[in-house]
């Protein structure tokens, strides 16, 4: 509950955020080989499928997410205590490869179309949530790589905050 009511004031306040011009949300940064996850404080670019970087007030640079999956865990989690400004996503569907997801393809999390449940495995291991900025190119992977398509407020909780068992067949390259 407390999570839905996170990513409830999370998507409130950012589309108060959008209309008004004194509070314009910063730009996304290209992603670089400095750039270290969040909870693993690994290189995020040795890490394979789409990546995700969260901006919270106060601070220029965002905190970066080896996976999807755990940008949007760090957004639900109780623990999580700053005020997040926005959350950018890789659009999957300019990426080179899923090896490849590219270093300045960003949209906003908001506006991402997510397939949920495929067989994409991310960058540390777990099923990843895979973002596109259209829908019709979620649609298209998900007939592919199995899933389903949904919007940012429709990914249930547990879909990113429950835990993953990990399994030899997890642990293969997804190419």
């Amino acid at each position: 509950m407390r999570a839905a009511i996170a990513l409830a004031s999370f998507l409130a306040l950012a589309a108060c955020k959008e209309n008004s011009a004194n509070l314009a949300l910063p730009d996304p940064l290209e992603l670089t080989e400095d750039a270290a996850g969040h909870y693993c404080q690994m290189f995020i670019l040795e890490h394979e499928g789409p990546k995700a970087q969260v901006f919270l007030a106060g601070m220029d640079n965002p905190l970066w997410f080896s996976q999807v999956r755990d940008g949007l865990a760090y957004l639900l989690s109780p623990e999580q205590d700053g005020e997040v400004r926005v959350l950018y996503v890789n659009d999957m569907a300019l990426a080179n490869s899923w090896s490849d997801p590219g270093t300045n393809n960003w949209i906003n999390a908001n506006d991402a179309f997510y397939v949920l449940g495929s067989d994409a495995i991310g960058g540390m291991g777990a099923p990843e949530v895979v973002p596109f900025a259209r829908e019709a190119d979620a649609m298209a992977f998900a007939k592919t790589r199995g899933g389903r398509v949904a919007a940012l407020t429709d990914i249930p909780v547990a879909e990113v905050l429950a835990p993953v068992e990990f399994n030899s067949a997890d642990q293969e390259p997804d190419t």
